[in-house]
């Protein structure tokens, strides 16, 4: 199976999308695809994620994902990039993930969150963020 030629998504491409299609890897190098919202600050994307998220486990394998804008249900609308991520851990990276989100979603932020909650019945789930810088040429 031959590997794709990535045309490049420019973080300008990216930051005028509501989501991006953040692909992560498995140790077998097969590749798991989510929709998520994410936000551009400070010279990288953030993204939030529940603590348990299977996108985690992921990242710690491999730090290398592919990101591509797309629609709200995952539908790529623009070109695909390669970056690299890594999950905070300090407060003082964490608030400015935060910070850079709300910004951003205003009030759809918690209130996707709520309605996400009430879907799968957790009311504590802890938020995680991740940092992407994207790979350029």
């Amino acid at each position: 199976m031959s590997t794709p030629v990535l045309e490049k998504a420019s973080l300008a491409d990216l930051e005028k999308a509501q989501c991006i299609a953040l692909t992560t890897f498995r140790k077998t190098g097969q590749p798991v695809t989510t929709p998520v919202m994410f936000a551009v600050g400070h010279g990288a994307i953030y993204v939030g994620t529940r603590a348990d998220a299977g996108k985690l486990k992921r990242l710690r394998h491999t730090t290398r994902v592919t990101l591509a804008p797309c629609s709200y249900s995952g539908k790529v609308t623009g070109k695909v990039s390669e970056g690299n991520a890594r999950i905070l851990t300090g407060p003082q990276e964490n608030a400015k993930a935060s910070a850079a989100l709300a910004k951003k979603y205003g009030f759809m932020l918690p209130l996707t969150r709520t309605v996400w909650r009430l879907r799968h019945r957790q009311a504590d789930a802890e938020e995680v963020y991740i940092a992407i810088e994207p790979i350029s040429d």
